[in-house]
């Protein structure tokens, strides 16, 4: 291949890759989609750029404008979020983690967190991030029937064991988990919490969750990429008391530069969230509502329905009838359904997840509403239940995407904000 050639192949790839997602229903709960301004600065000379250091105090110079961009995305979230101290600093979400951890632990501790099965995220296992640091884990115990770590046992365990940690947050995430509960028992045997907002944190800043920082968690550690619609990247939020241990943590502790123009794309969709966080994050909550219920009319095994399904952005559906987590999402990818796998409590090997989890803030930010999401329900049945053939049910989604083209609850269309004339990325 020539140079042409070469550089066009991923080209090619890429643009493969965004005819897919202009035709699909993504529904991965992990995932969302940034604005056109936000997307804008992703591509501007920040991603070129070092910073190293702080605000004001960097190693490299040539920073001012940096210094800027960085101190409003502080002061965004600290409004948002009414945070004490804010760092904006981790790359990802398992970054935020360990820098959290590096900063509250020290090798030999014990912490208690979810397992995997039980909704866990795999930064929380033994095998990441507290084997990194030498930590003896504890699982938190969980109740399979709601879908939500156990209070009354959680307190009993924290008493019993002692540990100088707790992490709170999960991966597959229904409902709000007991911080309160948790904090009393902390307190008692001397304990720091973390709560990893990573999948609610647009529902947090839409008032529309749990408010982990009013509950009395001792740190907020998130991703910026699933309900919250930002950039991927990560946040940490905690009380001022603790500002010291998390900065060192994050810098120099776990990070070097910490990509700027990602800072730059957190700033806007937090200023985004500010002004449409709770109108969305409402959506997104009537859409898992009505999609669950819809799922659950249509046949599928949908978990915790005498709970309402679920509180925030996630439905969780047992397809073992179906042949299994990993054959229903790609049975449902054939026809341009983007959705994961995932593991359930009952679960024994990692490698046979029995269910699959719905995500619908994606779909909330194209503009989808109640309709849509019946609508899907009945195509998903189609698919998995019926067995239709995927190529039709395809051709309807492509369909029904074709109306839904442009990100909402932002800035974008008759509202967007106007790039300087002679600023090129």
């Amino acid at each position: 291949m020539n140079m042409q050639e070469e550089i066009g192949s991923v080209v090619d790839a890429v643009r493969k890759h965004h005819e897919l997602y202009k035709n699909a229903l993504p529904m991965i709960a992990s995932e969302n989609i940034a604005s056109n301004t936000v997307r804008t600065l992703l591509a501007s000379d920040l991603s070129h750029r070092y910073a190293e250091g702080d605000v004001g105090n960097r190693f490299y110079q040539g920073c001012e404008y940096i210094d800027e961009v960085e101190e409003k995305a502080i002061r965004y979230a600290k409004e948002l979020f009414e945070a004490e101290h804010v760092n904006v600093k981790p790359t990802s979400g398992v970054n935020a983690n360990i820098a959290a951890l590096f900063a509250l632990t020290s090798p030999g501790d014990k912490i208690m967190a979810l397992s995997v099965p039980d909704g866990g995220h795999i930064s929380h296992s033994r095998y990441s991030v507290p084997a990194m640091l030498n930590l003896k884990l504890e699982q938190l115990p969980f109740d399979p029937n709601e879908m939500n770590i156990d209070a009354a046992k959680m307190v009993k365990a924290i008493k019993e064991k002692k540990p100088e940690l707790i992490l709170l947050g999960g991966s597959l995430f229904l409902f709000p988990h007991p911080i309160l509960e948790a904090r009393e028992a902390a307190d008692e045997v001397g304990a720091k919490i973390v709560y990893d907002a990573s999948h609610v944190l647009g529902l947090i800043a839409g008032k529309k969750f749990q408010d982990p920082l009013r509950e009395e968690a001792d740190v907020v550690t998130s991703s910026t990429h699933k309900t919250f619609p930002g950039p991927q990247g990560a946040i940490i939020l905690c009380k001022e008391a603790l500002k010291d241990e998390i900065d060192k943590a994050v810098f120099p502790g776990t990070v070097s530069n910490h990509h700027l123009h990602h800072v730059a794309g957190l700033a806007v969709t937090l200023v985004e969230m500010k002004h449409f966080g709770v109108e969305y994050a409402s959506r997104i909550l009537s859409n898992a509502k009505v999609l669950a219920e819809s799922l659950y009319e249509e046949g599928f095994e949908v978990l915790c329905e005498h709970k309402g399904f679920t509180e925030s952005h996630q439905i969780a559906v047992d397809v073992r009838g179906y042949g299994g987590g990993d054959a229903v999402a790609k049975k449902l990818e054939r026809a341009n359904i983007i959705t994961n796998k995932n593991m359930l409590p009952f679960d024994e090997a990692p490698e046979e997840p029995s269910g699959i989890r719905f995500g619908v803030q994606e779909l909330a930010r194209i503009g989808m509403k109640e309709s849509e999401m019946r609508e899907i329900a009945s195509l998903i049945r189609r698919v998995t239940i019926e067995g239709e053939d995927e190529k039709k049910i395809k051709e309807e989604v492509i369909e029904l995407r074709a109306g839904f083209q442009h990100v909402q609850y932002c800035f974008d269309g008759k509202d967007a904000y106007k790039f300087p004339e002679g600023l090129s990325f």
